[in-house]
């Protein structure tokens, strides 16, 4: 036991001593933003344990050295006065006054070798936050609006999508960027026609043609694109998609019979045990000794099988509206299965494995009809079809 405790105590330290080795590299190499956190990480869990100390002054260390790097970063962008450095001179000051924020909860931390508090020279940057947003915001919404006017293509449009976007996240509220944003996303949308075609000898199911083509239930995750199975007259279309259904092919509804014999031996009351002159048995108390009897029974098990199939097969083009060129196609099938199994029996039933009792319980049902057939194999097509959508790509022009 003491053996194990003095283990668990060696693999504890070397476990402190190489996140510590680890965090002062990080420092030497000017990765201060890893030794900062690693270092918070440790101290936020216990900040007065003694194996915790090396990370104090380590954080101090960090964050003066990373300080004094950052803010000559800034003065270095600010006198280059070129617009394109306000998002860095923006997200620097910002980070700069996260990591103050996250070593205050934790104040004071103590050196006890040293009979001192770590010291860390905390600046004010509430201000040069905002003047940097505000230089950060003008930016982007000029070249995001000189953009949506200028717009050649899908594209751009996309691109002041994403810059109005990213404004309205730092700065909600400013200028019409909502408006924008909006008129940019409608102008970078894809539109795809949406044509269902039958040409099976088959009548599909409307209900199976409604959540076919019900592009909500698929859950899409592609921003850019809009599937419309109602074309709209003042939509100018970039992409087609034809699903077509070529073939539909029910089995006729079969019932099959498979007939099992079974044998068993089971206990059928019991006698009395006698030895070798005749006379019964007797336990230690006097009683007379039981012991079971067995017969064998008999029991002849039929099983009745219903089983109708449908299968559904057909194919999925897409074609670009432009040039009437074909971009892919894919194959579409899917197959329903209906299989409804039970039994009956004659003979004694208790030859019977317990797993075959319950279908004696059950009995015929009818057979679904071939509509609904179809519109289960429906069920396994939309999620092919989902497939299918989540891997088109579209290229935007």
């Amino acid at each position: 036991m003491k053996k194990n405790l003095l283990f668990l105590s060696i693999l504890a330290l070397s476990i402190a001593c190489g996140g510590v080795k680890k965090t002062q590299k990080a420092v030497n190499t000017g990765n201060y933003f890893n030794a900062i956190n690693t270092s918070l990480v440790n101290l936020s869990k216990n900040k007065d344990k003694k194996s915790n100390q090396p990370y104090i002054v380590l954080l101090e260390e960090a964050f003066k050295k990373n300080t004094k790097r950052e803010l000559q970063r800034i003065d270095f962008l600010e006198n280059d006065e070129n617009p394109a450095h306000f998002e860095e001179i923006y997200k620097t000051y910002t980070a700069l006054h996260q990591i103050q924020e996250r070593i205050k909860p934790l104040l004071p931390l103590r050196l006890y070798d040293e009979g001192r508090n770590a010291s860390f020279a905390f600046n004010d940057y509430q201000d040069a936050i905002l003047d940097s947003k505000d230089d950060l915001s003008d930016y982007l919404y000029d070249n995001a609006s000189e953009l949506l006017l200028s717009a050649r293509n899908k594209v751009d449009f996309r691109q002041a999508f994403d810059d109005f976007t990213y404004l309205n996240e730092i700065n909600p509220g400013y200028e019409d960027t909502k408006l924008k944003m909006e008129e940019a996303y409608e102008k970078g949308l894809d539109y795809v026609r949406v044509d269902m075609i039958n040409d099976t000898d088959q009548i599909i199911p409307a209900r199976l043609e409604e959540e076919l083509l019900n592009f909500d239930i698929y859950g899409l995750n592609d921003l850019w694109t809009r599937y419309h199975n109602n074309p709209q007259a003042d939509i100018a279309y970039d992409y087609a998609m034809e699903l077509a259904l070529k073939e539909i092919i029910i089995s006729p509804e079969q019932v099959s019979e498979k007939q099992i014999i079974k044998e068993r031996q089971v206990k059928d009351g019991y006698k009395y045990a006698i030895n070798s002159d005749g006379n019964v048995l007797k336990d230690s108390l006097g009683n007379k000794i039981k012991v079971d009897k067995f017969k064998t029974v008999k029991c002849n098990f039929y099983q009745f099988t219903q089983l109708k199939t449908a299968q559904v097969s057909g194919l999925v083009r897409f074609t670009d509206l432009r040039n009437k060129q074909q971009l892919s196609s894919y194959p579409l099938s899917s197959e329903f299965i209906f299989e409804h199994n039970y039994a009956n029996y004659d003979g004694d039933k208790r030859a019977l494995e317990d797993d075959l009792i319950p279908l004696l319980q059950l009995g015929a049902v009818p057979f679904p009809s071939n509509e609904q057939m179809v519109y289960d194999a429906g069920e396994d097509m939309k999620m092919r079809l989902k497939t299918i959508l989540d891997r088109q790509q579209f290229n935007a022009r």
